[in-house]
């Protein structure tokens, strides 16, 4: 079995990769920095207990032919892609009115169309095969609109209508499609983008501890073993998810009242 992560190189990705090599699956990473992706290998190959060898590959999500190079390495250097997750993503909170537009639209090349990206270049040969798993890396945040975090939510929410419409292509051909939907989760990351959360997002998303990337890891590959279309982690992000469009006005009222507005 050959699984290929993007964002592979910290946080939830790389404890993804950690699951399936202790598994003894070949794993091939896919991220940025050169540097963060030789010491998850070599972190990866540790925690198998040195029975697997990990491949990485540096790429652009947001590049399509950065990314179509790099599963083309990969597939080269482990085989076929048999299970995809694509986890690459970035946060970056900002009023609205305040954030530069290039910042705001980095944020969705890299979560969007990241995301795309990584799931044409394997999708070909999964079709070609009749087989094939993919788990989309979501967010909480999908379900409800946070001030501060227009692009981040915006981009989050574009990948359940990409996935749920991909879904419904794919089964015919053997391939499963889904959607996962972490809450904050105690990442590199996460630590970034509490230095910037300004006091109004914090008060409508609370002060809730952050879930172990470990945990998370386990469960989203969980969802992949049972098929999951969608991964929701926690009882609160299910409920967003089934009534999230009852509870929003509530929500903003809520809001509103707390602003004292």
């Amino acid at each position: 079995m050959h699984v290929v992560v993007t964002g592979g190189s910290s946080g939830i990705g790389l404890e993804v990769a950690k699951v399936y090599a202790r598994r003894g699956a070949s794993v091939s990473l896919i991220a940025r920095n050169l540097d963060r992706l030789e010491t998850a290998r070599s972190e990866i190959e540790k925690s198998s207990g040195g029975r697997v060898k990990v491949f990485f590959a540096a790429a652009d999500a947001a590049v399509c032919t950065e990314m179509s190079s790099a599963i083309m390495a990969c597939e080269a250097a482990n085989g076929p892609c048999d299970i995809l997750v694509a986890s690459a993503g970035v946060v970056e909170p900002g009023w609205f009115h305040e954030q530069a537009p290039d910042l705001f639209e980095s944020q969705w090349q890299t979560n969007f169309v990241g995301v795309v990206n990584a799931v044409r270049a394997v999708y070909a040969g999964m079709r070609s095969r009749g087989a094939g798993r993919i788990m989309i890396v979501s967010s909480a945040a999908a379900f409800i609109g946070i001030p501060a975090y227009a692009a981040y939510c915006s981009s989050k929410s574009a990948l359940v209508g990409f996935a749920d419409s991909l879904r419904l292509e794919a089964m015919p051909k053997g391939i499963t499609v889904g959607v996962c939907f972490p809450p904050d989760t105690d990442t590199p990351q996460l630590s970034r983008e509490l230095e910037s959360r300004p006091k109004e997002a914090e008060l409508l998303m609370g002060r809730i501890k952050p879930r172990q990337a470990q945990e998370i890891a386990e469960r989203l590959v969980s969802g992949i073993d049972r098929r999951s279309a969608h991964v929701y982690f926690t009882a609160s992000i299910s409920a967003l998810a089934l009534f999230g469009p009852l509870a929003r006005p509530f929500v903003e009222i809520w809001y509103r009242l707390r602003l004292g507005r």
